[in-house]
């Protein structure tokens, strides 16, 4: 836990690090309530901070006192810039410059510097808290096919979904097109009490709850009685043609083969199509490929389409997700070797 010292620390002076800040208010912030910024940061580098006035000391190895120095100094600019510190920011930028270098002559960190990738919503704006992440958000932005894939709690279908009201906002596109395929929709959907929108509701209430975290939820309740935003399940997509849209598929491990591509086929002019899942929670019944596979098989190389991989250190969930992901893929891993 981070330290208040009223002495002079004793540490050799070899394994100490001193970031001093101008801002006296910026640092309080910095610091967190209760220090507890500076102690998520001792706990990662596994370093100790002692805060004396506007300095920080930091004590330890020099690769990470270096690592923290960065990390200090790159979440300082951040608050220079007025966007807040929480966890979540402390662990997006220790990830970054780990799995993807790019410090630069300052010292700052490009996530946290004038050039970061970030989607600008009405509530909120949404930044990338892993190279994945980042890499992703590009993609959605530059190709009209995007697909991501990989474990739950990584930002596929939030990212997915925050670019898509950006487009909008910024009118890029005039519509917001987001689905699931409802995999119950057989006899068990049918004995689900109310008309078909509240028997469907269940399976989209994901996209609902990303929606309400980027937009008014008078704006999106508006929205979506002019239909400028739809939300439906994957068959409700047959026969359509979907131009001048924003359009995410999510859970797509659970579309057939011919759903797949039903969907696919269904990009209009203008639109952007982005897919979402993990190939390793397929509740499709027995003998029925995935179209998600598949579609990964058949459309990797192919021009406008592009692939943004996701695994377990992507994770932006409670720390543990991560580590109940390795214990399963560890798990079965021992299971075809056996």
């Amino acid at each position: 836990m981070a330290t208040h010292a009223l002495t002079p620390p004793t540490a050799d002076e070899q394994h100490q690090t001193l970031v001093e800040f101008p801002d006296n208010r910026l640092l309080i912030d910095l610091c967190g309530e209760f220090d507890r910024n500076l102690a998520r940061i001792e706990q990662l580098l596994g370093i100790s901070i002692v805060r004396r006035g506007n300095v920080l000391l930091l004590l330890g190895e020099e690769a990470e006192r270096k690592r923290g120095d960065q990390l200090l100094r790159a979440l300082y600019a951040r608050l220079e810039q007025g966007r807040p510190v929480e966890p979540g920011d402390i662990d997006a930028a220790m990830r970054m410059p780990r799995d993807e270098p790019r410090a630069r002559p300052d010292g700052q960190m490009e996530m946290f510097a004038g050039g970061a990738v970030e989607i600008r919503t009405r509530k909120k704006v949404v930044e990338p808290r892993t190279p994945a992440q980042k890499d992703y958000v590009r993609q959605l932005f530059a190709n009209e096919l995007v697909f991501g894939l990989g474990p739950a709690g990584t930002g596929k279908t939030y990212l997915a979904v925050a670019a898509a009201v950006s487009m909008y906002l910024e009118g890029g596109i005039d519509r917001i097109i987001l689905s699931r395929p409802a995999v119950e929709a057989g006899e068990r959907l049918g004995f689900l009490p109310g008309d078909m929108k509240e028997k469907v509701d269940p399976y989209m209430q994901p996209l609902y709850d990303a929606l309400n975290d980027f937009l008014p939820s008078k704006q999106v309740q508006k929205m979506l009685e002019e239909k400028t935003i739809e939300i439906a399940p994957l068959a409700f997509m047959r026969g359509r043609t979907l131009s001048n849209a924003a359009v995410v598929l999510d859970e797509a491990q659970n579309a057939t083969e011919m759903q797949m591509k039903m969907f696919l086929t269904r990009l209009g002019e203008g639109s952007r199509m982005a897919i979402t899942g993990d190939t390793s929670q397929i509740d499709l019944p027995r003998g029925v490929k995935s179209g998600l596979i598949e579609a990964e098989r058949v459309l990797t190389g192919v021009e406008g389409v592009a692939f943004t991989r996701f695994r377990s250190v992507d994770v932006v969930r409670h720390p543990l997700v991560a580590r109940i992901i390795d214990a399963y893929e560890r798990d079965n891993d021992r299971a075809r070797d056996g």
